[in-house]
């Protein structure tokens, strides 16, 4: 009686993973880019999102920026060579990105939520966000 029971539920979890599989499949991949070190990361991953998204255009994704990597999205920010970061994020806004920074960084730095570019939304702590995205919502995550 027990292995019948065992073998019924081995068959009915193999079939439940056959109904699902294709149902996550049809969802777009929705991943989530940590950023933490400053300018050179910021420039770096610019370049992996505008990549991921001619690979797969219909990925979410959503950039957390704290610690160093706030940044990226402060006004008038730009990378090692000088080039201001605003427009390259204002144009993956346009493809669907979304920024957030985190609030306790920009406090820890004492800058004002007005230093913060237009594109960008402040979250109160960057690592909760990070978790929240990855155990909530099912994000994967990146560290480029």
């Amino acid at each position: 009686m027990r292995r019948r029971f065992l073998k019924a539920v081995v068959i009915g979890g193999i079939l439940l993973a056959g109904i699902a599989a294709p149902a996550l499949a049809d969802e777009p991949v929705k991943v989530v880019y940590h950023l933490s070190d400053g300018s050179a990361q910021a420039a770096r991953a610019l370049a992996n999102i505008r990549n991921h998204l001619r690979a797969a255009p219909d990925t979410r994704i959503v950039v957390v920026a704290l610690a160093d990597g706030i940044k990226l999205l402060l006004k008038d920010a730009a990378d090692p060579a000088g080039t201001r970061f605003e427009p390259a994020v204002e144009a993956l806004v346009q493809q669907g990105v979304q920024f957030r920074i985190c609030g306790n960084t920009l406090a820890t730095y004492d800058i004002a939520p007005t230093q913060v570019i237009a594109a960008a939304t402040v979250v109160p702590s960057g690592v909760a966000e990070i978790a929240r995205l990855q155990s909530r919502e099912g994000y994967a995550y990146l560290r480029p």
